[in-house]
């Protein structure tokens, strides 16, 4: 992987750094590199990464450098392409299908993108699949731009709905869990895209940003991009949610996910279900931003059926911070040789959801609506 100045990719949607419009992922000049915005860097430092072969692209999963389940399966999608340009052989088209689709088992994105790029290459001889690789990677990518667009439009009825039952000028208090913004899709965002819209439309919007422990998302990705379009937002402790909630200073809560299932159930970065819990005591609507590819048509019961991902104990025993003097330093935080469990995703069940916000509506976390709403992903499933 080559690490590069910042690299703007020009477009005209609207996430902004520093007033140029930027996408979390793009074909470089060369036409076939892809580059990467490095997100453990973020937010002290914005660098850009390119991606040359399906192996850096399976480390930039692995590793985080890109993470969210739209933008894993977009990254996994041109991993693909990569791996086409390099051997088109059958052999090798399953051998780059098994390394991406290895990174991350919980996000379901990733192996949905995996299972459209085969289905389309497979068909073609080998000289007509980088060509072909490329044009679908790039349509994933540009059909989740639209997907959380929709989204984003839908999610703001919610929003204006409770702007219209507050005085003039009164702020809707959003809490949102992890980065489901931008950062974690191509640009909008899933959870953050009726926040950006409402923002947009004058609309007086607050966040309350949870930290996201144990890799803290929220304070590193969700507080910078928001501040990056403006919007207002505090960053708080991950156990402040309830408080608040308790205090009536949360008007709803939003978040994205990784995998939902046929029935509903939500799997989310760990610490969702217990702001659902929070949520459902104190009478505060708690929606679910869910782009279709994130749903699981094969599993019905999340607590039992999805892999929940454990990842290194460091990422909870250390801490990545900017030193006063300008560095970027990791310091441990618990005593050496603590035993840690890192378990990176929990279940929300569907009973606590009020609703899930897709780019066809606003539809209830139950089987018959969600197959109503995607027949056609439920009949291929």
């Amino acid at each position: 992987m080559a690490i590069g100045k910042p690299m703007i990719s020009f477009h005209d949607g609207p996430m902004k750094i520093k007033g140029s419009a930027q996408r979390t992922i793009w074909l470089n000049d060369d036409g076939w590199s892809v580059g990467i915005i490095d997100q453990t860097r973020l937010p002290h430092r914005f660098e850009s990464v390119t991606l040359k072969t399906v192996a850096e692209a399976a480390h930039a999963i692995s590793h985080m450098l890109v993470r969210g389940a739209p933008l894993i399966g977009a990254t996994a999608a041109y991993g693909l392409a990569l791996a086409v340009r390099e051997d088109a052989s059958d052999a090798y088209l399953k051998h780059a299908y098994d390394l991406l689709h290895e990174t991350r088992p919980t996000a379901i994105n990733l192996r949905w993108a995996l299972d459209e790029m085969t289905r389309h290459l497979l068909p073609l001889p080998p000289e007509q699949r980088p060509a072909s690789a490329y044009q679908r990677a790039a349509e994933i990518a540009e059909e989740d731009v639209e997907i959380n667009q929709a989204i984003g439009r839908h999610g703001l009825a919610i929003i204006k709905a409770i702007s219209g039952n507050k005085s003039p000028g009164e702020r809707i208090n959003v809490l949102t869990h992890c980065n489901a913004g931008w950062l974690a899709t191509v640009d909008w965002g899933t959870a953050t895209a009726p926040i950006y819209m409402a923002h947009d439309a004058g609309i007086p919007v607050h966040v309350w940003v949870d930290e996201t422990r144990p890799r803290n998302q929220g304070a590193s990705l969700t507080s910078w991009e928001l501040a990056q379009h403006g919007v207002p937002y505090t960053l708080i402790p991950d156990n402040t949610g309830g408080h608040l909630m308790q205090h009536g200073k949360v008007d709803v809560c939003i978040v994205g996910t990784d995998r939902t299932t046929a029935d509903g159930d939500v799997c989310n970065k760990i610490g969702t279900y217990l702001k659902a819990l929070a949520a459902h005591d104190n009478g505060v609507p708690f929606y679910v931003a869910l782009p279709s590819p994130t749903i699981d048509f094969r599993v019905r019961d999340g607590v039992k059926e999805i892999p929940i991902e454990q990842r290194g104990g460091d990422e909870v025993s250390h801490m990545t911070g900017l030193t006063r003097d300008g560095r970027i330093e990791t310091v441990e935080i618990a005593a050496r040789g603590t035993p840690v469990a890192n378990y990176a995703f929990d279940v929300t069940p569907s009973r606590l959801v009020t609703g899930l916000i897709t780019e066809r509506g606003i539809i209830a976390a139950n089987g018959p609506a969600i197959a109503a709403a995607f027949p056609e992903r439920a009949k291929a499933s």
